[in-house]
């Protein structure tokens, strides 16, 4: 039995957290929202500051949103990794920049602490069931000090080298893909709801064709049920997009799709829907159309 930590309690972070407690481990939860912790306390699990508990911990899962947070939560004034024990783990699973990576792995070996650069893939549904695909890169120790953890939350666990960065630019071609397909099911919804097709019908019919995504099966069903209960936000997309954006504009690289895409998911929260579930980026296909999705007035 491991003692880990999880920063960051959302819909990932809990997730991957009461799966390690399932796995036997003793964990403790942090969060800046004073009930976050409450199902991880359900089962047996702990709450604590990140500080005071990184002290205690065998491993730290940082699972916060970007890259200013995860700096923060390791290294800034209140940060843990200061208080972590000698040839400790850090799991960093946020999605950022692959220079980021390799900048907050420097400043973890300089504490002489291993860093795992380990963004996570699957939703919600695989974290809380221990079924997390994670891209993976770091030492060959940080491997073996992050395995209780890596053993416990995923499914699959990538080992794409032994330098932090290749973990985050394989996140950056996962969202690349994930964020374009989100926004192509809005268009196709949409164009759908344009010529007068029922759109469940249209779901039940692309699921099955060659058309389909696995973003269009898990988040079409949002648009038709009109659900936009947040399992990952819009706001999401700007930001990791975004990254690719970045990456790709570095590499000389033209990404029109990844460019096309970061727009619609602009519009959205800029009229509003940031916090709601990534599928209401239809609704900003549906708008420009004049056209009424389920569940508008």
């Amino acid at each position: 039995m491991a003692v880990i930590t999880v920063i960051g309690l959302g819909s990932m972070g809990l997730g991957m957290a009461l799966s390690l407690r399932r796995a036997g481990h003793r964990v403790i939860g942090c969060d800046l929202r004073e009930d976050a912790a409450k199902p991880l306390l359900a089962e047996g699990g702990e709450a604590g500051t990140p500080r005071e508990a990184a002290a205690q911990s065998d491993i730290v899962v940082s699972v916060v949103l970007n890259a200013a947070q995860t700096d923060a939560v390791l290294f800034g004034p209140e940060g843990c990794a200061e208080a972590m024990k000698p040839a400790s783990a850090i799991l960093s699973c946020a999605t950022v920049p692959p220079e980021v990576a390799r900048d907050l792995a420097t400043k973890a070996e300089a504490l002489g602490l291993h860093y795992l650069d380990a963004p996570i893939s699957g939703g919600a549904a695989k974290a809380a069931q221990g079924k997390l695909s994670i891209m993976a890169a770091g030492s060959e120790a940080a491997f073996d000090a992050a395995r209780p953890a890596l053993d416990s939350m995923a499914e699959t666990v990538h080992d794409l080298g032994r330098a932090a960065g290749a973990g985050s630019a394989m996140k950056a071609v996962n969202q690349l893909l994930a964020g374009v397909h989100i926004a192509a099911m809005g268009e196709a919804l949409a164009f759908a709801s344009s010529q007068g097709l029922d759109l469940e019908r249209a779901v039940e019919v692309i699921s099955v064709s060659a058309g389909t995504s696995w973003m269009f099966e898990n988040r079409a069903p949002h648009v038709v049920e009109a659900d936009y209960a947040p399992r990952s936000a819009v706001t999401i997309w700007p930001k990791d997009l975004g990254i690719v954006s970045g990456i790709a504009e570095d590499a000389g690289l033209p990404v029109p799709l990844t460019r096309a895409a970061l727009g619609q998911f602009e519009a959205a929260v800029e009229a509003g829907w940031g916090a709601e579930d990534d599928a209401a980026v239809t609704r900003v296909y549906a708008r420009a159309a004049g056209l009424t999705l389920p569940g508008d007035s």
